[in-house]
């Protein structure tokens, strides 16, 4: 059978390959001989956006060239994901994303712009952090249990920042869990979520520690549980699902960050890059982003991306696909 491609997808496709094989020790060797480009696949302000500038910083600073941040928003990150798969693989052009866009949405998209698998060359990757579970201080819980037992029967609403995101997995693991019938009541980001939690709208959400830092500090929301296997450090009382009871994958997962590079790009220049994150992670500006946002460790290299990928990835697929959301 011959397939027959388009001949601009010949010319850029063929163009990428010829660059990668022929060029990549000349294109190593003088690197960076230009400014770089990070493309931010979330919009300004959030944990993904503040990671890309921080980092950038530090690698214009070690290289003597700008780094200049782009934020290309949309369609969970598609929209940028896709303009990094057609850049040139020359180590000029970064990705800055986050792990739905790497893998939830491989689950939640019947098709997408861009191969998360074949794509890119992986660069670094960054905690975000514990997302723990707050309830509305009219709640009368202090743990799971009590407010598992406090919902049965009732009308209770937990906030999500998005579909088949880390909250929606919350609710509906707990509804399985407790035979509850909790409504997972979905926002387009965390600001306006913890207003509702705060004001009583909805009974609880779960989402990230610097979002939900006027909730916790007005006392107005009151945490119950938080996720992975160990206590965050900012919230030593609250003890986490596991210890709990709640044993499932779910409440084990990571929520990241990572950095990656179009496929292609010389070996050389992402290891080169990698270490350079490494080397960020532990720098005092660094250390004060993560104290802010209640993280407790700075990049990992992309040796331990790939592993966290390989890992973590298909149990975060098979919890997606768990919720029955029909993909777009």
């Amino acid at each position: 059978m011959i397939i027959r491609a388009k001949r601009r997808d010949v010319l850029r496709y063929g163009a990428a390959s010829m660059l990668a094989a022929l060029s990549a020790p000349a294109i190593a060797d003088t690197w960076p001989s230009k400014p770089i480009r990070i493309i931010c696949t979330y919009p300004a302000g959030g944990l993904t956006d503040v990671f890309a500038r921080a980092y950038g910083d530090y690698i214009a600073q070690k290289t003597g060239q700008p780094v200049l941040v782009e934020n290309r928003t949309g369609a969970a990150g598609a929209i940028g994901a896709e303009m990094v798969k057609q850049a040139a693989p020359d180590g000029y052009t970064l990705m800055f994303t986050n792990s739905t866009t790497m893998v939830q949405n491989k689950a939640l998209f019947k098709k997408l712009p861009y191969d998360p698998d074949k794509d890119f060359a992986l660069v670094a990757w960054f905690n975000t952090g514990h997302l723990p579970t707050i309830v509305n201080k009219d709640v009368p819980a202090t743990n799971i249990k009590e407010f598992a037992a406090w919902a049965q029967g009732r009308k209770v609403s937990l906030a999500t920042y998005g579909i088949g995101s880390f909250a929606h997995v919350v609710t509906e693991t707990l509804n399985r869990h407790y035979g509850l019938k909790m409504e997972a009541v979905h926002y387009r980001g965390e600001s306006l979520m913890w207003q509702d939690v705060a004001s009583g709208a909805v009974q609880g959400a779960t989402g990230s520690y610097a979002s939900a830092s006027s909730v916790l500090q007005t006392g107005s929301g009151r945490p119950i549980a938080v996720p992975t296997m160990e206590r965050m450090k900012r919230l030593p009382d609250v003890p986490t699902f596991y210890e709990q009871g709640l044993t499932e994958k779910a409440f084990q997962i990571r929520g990241w960050v990572g950095c990656a590079a179009p496929a292609g790009t010389p070996e050389q220049i992402v290891q080169k890059l990698s270490d350079l994150m490494v080397e960020a992670g532990k720098t005092e500006r660094v250390q004060k982003v993560n104290d802010t946002f209640a993280i407790d460790e700075g990049a990992r290299d992309r040796t331990y991306f790939k592993k966290v990928l390989d890992e973590e990835g298909p149990v975060s697929i098979e919890i997606i696909k768990s919720l029955n959301i029909d993909p777009q």
